[in-house]
């Protein structure tokens, strides 16, 4: 009774007294769809991420987190099974939309740029390949979709149409430093978080607050620094391991999705384990101990 929200990736339930429950599963989504193979641990992968960036970005913006270890749990919710993928969290008045950064030109961002010159009505200098470093982070918002659909690229404007012009500055200057800080801890752990998006929205007070999710494998392109070359669709530690696979085996992107192989899904649990010890400097199995405490 407690369920309020079912997302491709999370359930979230209402715990009273301004609390919710997140419980994060091992489903994972491409191009909308969500994969009817499951990949084991994913969920505490992203979970722990979260957890470790929440902390590191603690100084420079609030955020939603109020416990993760099993112990800190309401009444109900220590199960071990549970264990490092659930979070209690201050429910927020969340933004409409996606807070989204760029350093590098992929993904969406690409397609745009091929088409306008400019991504989310920012204009970019001619003559970008695939994957180049952009000359600065920008600032890149895109519209919430409904499950199942895409979320649309918007432009600044539209975030002030849908909050205000305060609020809209406040987003945009938050994500930029909170994506500039994890770009170059990523960076120290040899990885390039080429983009990445944030959830925010505000706490009774009005104050802006990080929430959801932050730079994990499924919100971020994570790429290994010592591979990336421009022109091409860099190797990564993200989905796009599995988006690849889902195009070279022909399937339309339309559900239902195709059974995943035991080697893609033992190759996509390694990416986003790795991405999690090379990023926080630490075991993942020292996670699960210390989130089953």
């Amino acid at each position: 009774m407690s369920l309020i929200l079912r997302g491709k990736v999370r359930e979230v339930h209402d715990v009273g007294d301004g609390r919710l429950v997140m419980v994060t599963s091992d489903r994972i989504s491409a191009y909308d769809v969500i994969m009817p193979t499951e990949i084991p641990g994913k969920g505490q992968v992203l979970t722990g991420l979260s957890v470790h960036w929440f902390a590191r970005m603690a100084d420079l913006v609030p955020n939603h987190l109020l416990g993760w270890r099993l112990s800190e749990m309401p009444d109900g919710w220590r199960k071990k099974e549970l264990a490092g993928r659930v979070m209690v969290v201050k429910a927020l008045d969340m933004l409409p939309v996606e807070c989204v950064v760029r350093g590098y030109l992929i993904g969406s961002g690409w397609r745009d740029y091929q088409e306008t010159g400019a991504t989310s009505g920012v204009a970019l200098p001619e003559g970008l390949r695939q994957a180049d470093r952009l000359p600065e982070p920008i600032f890149t918002p895109a519209g919430k979709a409904a499950v199942g659909e895409h979320d649309e690229n918007i432009t600044m404007a539209d975030v002030v149409n849908a909050v205000g012009p305060d609020l809209a500055a406040e987003a945009e200057r938050v994500s930029l430093a909170v994506y500039n800080r994890a770009a170059a801890d990523c960076r120290e752990a040899g990885i390039i978080l080429a983009d990445t998006k944030f959830e925010m929205g505000t706490d009774p007070t009005g104050a802006l607050t990080l929430g959801d999710e932050v730079c994990t494998p499924d919100s971020s392109r994570f790429w290994p620094a010592d591979t990336y070359a421009p022109g091409t669709s860099p190797l990564s530690f993200d989905k796009q391991y599995l988006r690849d696979w889902l195009d070279q085996s022909g399937w339309d992107h339309t559900p239902p999705a195709p059974e995943l192989p035991a080697d893609v899904v033992a190759g996509t649990q390694e990416r986003y384990v790795e991405a999690y010890e090379r990023i926080t400097g630490r075991p993942f199995t020292e996670w699960l101990k210390e989130a089953a405490e």
